[in-house]
């Protein structure tokens, strides 16, 4: 009934390995550092409007800042082009409002998932079930390999519909698409999310690979 027990919450750390490993990767994207390589990735298409490497990396960094700090709408709502315009509209401002609402609990999840698998991994230390710990982070490995080409498939067949979808998870209606000319657009052109889906998939199913090859539980 022991052993049992122990195996089930392998299972439970497997199921948990995926989202920790896959919500790093959205973290690490939403730096600056992404933001200064991807704008000078070989082919990202210019602004026809206007906007060049420096106005890119001079509003999209406070954007996307905006998504991760603790500060209301405003923050977005104060910046302003040198002609004293926002750079956003209401529209605009209202659908990063909902990204933030989104991306908060998702972060709050991450942070509750992180804590959870350090709890277990401390319990399985202390309790004598480090071979079935160890071997649920590789099967979470494997999961988040499966799990992640299985969504790469997806995108590949047809990126926009998978756009659509991932939108229509997390946001109602049509408030999510916007004219051309509006900076969101201008600054997160459809190219800056192919390249962001790739990166997280890509770094995801490395770490996944590595987790689950290079990890070596020891015998019973």
């Amino acid at each position: 009934m022991i052993k049992n027990r122990y195996w089930f919450y392998s299972g439970l750390v497997a199921i948990l390995i995926p989202l920790a490993i896959i919500m790093l990767g959205v973290r690490l994207l939403m730096t600056p550092l992404f933001l200064e390589a991807e704008y000078r990735m070989p082919g990202f298409p210019q602004d026809q409007y206007g906007f060049n490497l420096k106005d890119r990396l001079v509003w999209s960094k406070p954007s996307v800042e905006y998504l991760v700090n603790g500060e209301p709408i405003g923050f977005l709502a104060s910046l302003q082009f040198a002609d004293g315009q926002q750079i956003y509209n209401g529209r605009e401002l209202s659908h990063m409002a909902d990204v933030k609402g989104v991306v908060q609990l998702l972060l709050k999840v991450w942070y509750l998932d992180l804590f959870l698998i350090v709890l277990l991994g401390l319990w399985a230390w202390k309790g004598n079930w480090k071979f079935e710990f160890v071997m649920g982070v590789r099967n979470g490995g494997y999961i988040t390999v499966g799990l992640l080409v299985a969504l790469a498939a997806f995108a590949s067949i047809s990126f926009w519909q998978f756009f659509t979808w991932f939108h229509s998870l997390f946001f109602s209606g049509d408030t999510w698409l916007f004219e051309f000319s509006d900076t969101l657009i201008r600054l997160f052109p459809i190219r800056f999310w192919q390249d962001a889906v790739t990166y997280i998939g890509g770094f995801s199913i490395i770490v996944g690979i590595l987790i689950a090859i290079g990890l070596k539980p020891e015998t019973r």
